[in-house]
């Protein structure tokens, strides 16, 4: 019966097409990540370089995210979404040539990112927006829990241990082309979504807000209901400063310790990226097939939290099964708390909110993700890495109980109960200002 639970959404045409692209896009995602990493080392580029290009990919997510989430209230989520993999289509395809004839540069690589992330600012409120228009409410935890799984399978396992293999086996240009191929598939796929029920705005319902307003007005309505909203601010401030701690020495510094601590390459990083993976899909299946916790704010503050400790002692591993279950246990808890926290967001917050909601979502918690980007290079020139990843794993947990308490979610969650069969628990502002 779980395991049917977790299926559901499948009955649904428009869902079986978004995340059959969604699951390509991703899949190639994973790729590059890494055919990125070891093209900026086949240009004889270290930690600082890389650093460089990854800020640029930060820069574009989070400089465009807001604008993606007024996009994703005003327009239609499937034209925004075609209009994404195309753009990724584009660029991918021209980094591979450019690879391929041995004349591409590091700063080549460096558009080619900024491009990728101000795609996935105008990608997730969309698809975010589009998932409570096409699903029943009761289909919104599965759904999420297979977003979940796959994500981490295909871009945190599957896409990286692949990219590994053939940058090792051939070249980081060649892993570059896998990715131009999974982006030309998802960008056929997503043609394919009807032009029928997926337009800009959902038909107002009671207590929602008029669609025709000012951007500056739209803009202020979110950040007015966030600030209000205990539960979301918290753990949005959370988010933020566990970016910042951890995002630069995960994406910037795992390959050195890889390289220094292990003897590893390419593909010794990928399957490590790929157990993480394994270990988020498994937990994000596992959620979505049983009902949401009564606790749902205790369990995904309180597993994101306890989830980060293992990274403190990342710096002074020199087992590779040592490493790899540190990055299984902080995926395990990871795909809990993402299903829950994208299932809350589609539940709690208004509807004709919901595409600014989760671009703010994406903004305040990756705000401060091109200062950990630019700054774990320079860093780990200075401080040993150990330190930086010791100190990275023992702020969050604390930081995710400060949440907790200063938001009173204990209290919050029993007050504003979510059964399945709650099409939406907070219709309004009205809602926001009882928490």
């Amino acid at each position: 019966m779980a395991a049917l639970r977790a299926l559901r959404p499948f009955a649904h045409r428009e869902f079986r097409v978004l995340i059959s692209a969604l699951s390509i896009s991703i899949f190639g995602s994973g790729m590059w990540a890494v055919a990125m990493v070891y093209e900026v080392i086949h240009l004889g580029g270290g930690p600082l370089e890389l650093s460089l290009v990854a800020t640029a990919a930060s820069i574009g997510l989070v400089g465009f995210v807001l604008a993606g989430g007024i996009a994703a209230d005003r327009f239609p989520q499937r034209l925004l979404i075609i209009a994404v993999e195309g753009a990724n289509l584009a660029v991918i395809a021209t980094i591979t040539a450019l690879a391929m004839l041995n004349v591409i540069q590091l700063w080549h690589l460096a558009v080619g990112a900024f491009v990728l992330g101000v795609g996935q600012a105008f990608f997730f409120p969309a698809y975010s927006a589009m998932l409570p228009r096409i699903l029943p409410a009761e289909d919104l935890l599965a759904a999420n829990g297979l977003e979940g799984t796959v994500r981490p399978i295909l871009q945190q396992a599957a896409g990286p241990a692949i990219a590994g293999i053939l940058v090792a086996v051939l070249s980081p240009a060649h892993a570059v082309a896998g990715v131009a191929v999974c982006h030309f598939l998802a960008f056929g796929i997503v043609n394919l979504l009807s032009r029928q029920g997926l337009g800009g705005h959902p038909t107002p319902t009671s207590g929602e807000a008029p669609a025709k307003s000012s951007l500056f007005k739209d803009l202020r309505e979110g950040f007015s209901y966030t600030v209000r909203t205990p539960w979301l601010l918290w753990t949005l401030i959370w988010a933020c400063l566990s970016v910042l701690f951890l995002m630069g020495p995960i994406e910037v510094l795992l390959p050195f310790v890889v390289q220094d601590q292990l003897g590893g390459d390419s593909r010794m990083f990928g399957f490590l990226l790929a157990i993480m993976g394994v270990g988020s899909a498994i937990a994000a299946l596992a959620t979505a097939s049983f009902r949401l916790p009564r606790r749902y704010l205790t369990v995904m503050v309180v597993t994101w939290g306890l989830g980060s400790l293992p990274v403190a002692v990342i710096g002074f591993m020199d087992s590779f099964w040592m490493l790899g279950a540190a990055m299984l246990i902080f995926g395990v808890t990871e795909g809990v708390g993402v299903v829950i926290w994208g299932t809350l967001l589609q539940r709690r917050v208004p509807r004709h909110l919901l595409g600014r909601i989760s671009s703010l979502d994406f903004f305040v918690s990756l705000a401060l993700m091109p200062v950990s980007m630019a700054l774990a290079g320079p860093i780990a020139e200075v401080v040993p890495i150990w330190l930086i990843f010791l100190i990275a794993g023992l702020v969050c947990p604390i930081m995710a109980f400060v949440a907790l308490f200063a938001a009173r979610m204990m209290t919050d969650e029993i007050e504003n109960p979510l059964a399945s069969g709650n099409v939406h628990s907070e219709s309004a502002d009205t809602q926001a200002d009882s928490v």
